[in-house]
């Protein structure tokens, strides 16, 4: 049987909207802020998983050096490093279940 048949190229494959982050406003909420929508290729995920990690690595560098800045600067990293935490969350469990861009 054909490799390429058994293993779905990850370009085929879509986000599922299960990555997410943020706590909800009201305590005990169930909801989260943020959530990866459903149905984006993955390929494209893990492409804007590594430009937020970038922007993370390249603003951390900056705070060790601009701590005039620093409670922006952190809120910034804590901000774009939830955000490509949810995408990679998201991309492994669409790996896990298979689900094909629509």
């Amino acid at each position: 049987m054909d490799k390429e048949l058994q293993t779905p190229r990850i370009s085929k494959l879509a986000t599922t909207g299960v990555g997410h982050f943020g706590e909800a406003a009201e305590e005990g909420g169930q909801d989260p802020l943020f959530r990866v929508v459903a149905g984006h290729s993955m390929d494209h995920a893990v492409e804007q998983a590594t430009v937020l990690m970038c922007a993370v690595h390249k603003i951390s560098d900056l705070a060790m050096a601009e701590t005039n800045h620093l409670p922006t600067l952190l809120t910034a990293v804590h901000y774009l490093s939830g955000m490509a935490k949810a995408l990679a969350q998201d991309v492994n469990h669409g790996l896990m279940v298979g689900r094909r861009v629509d």
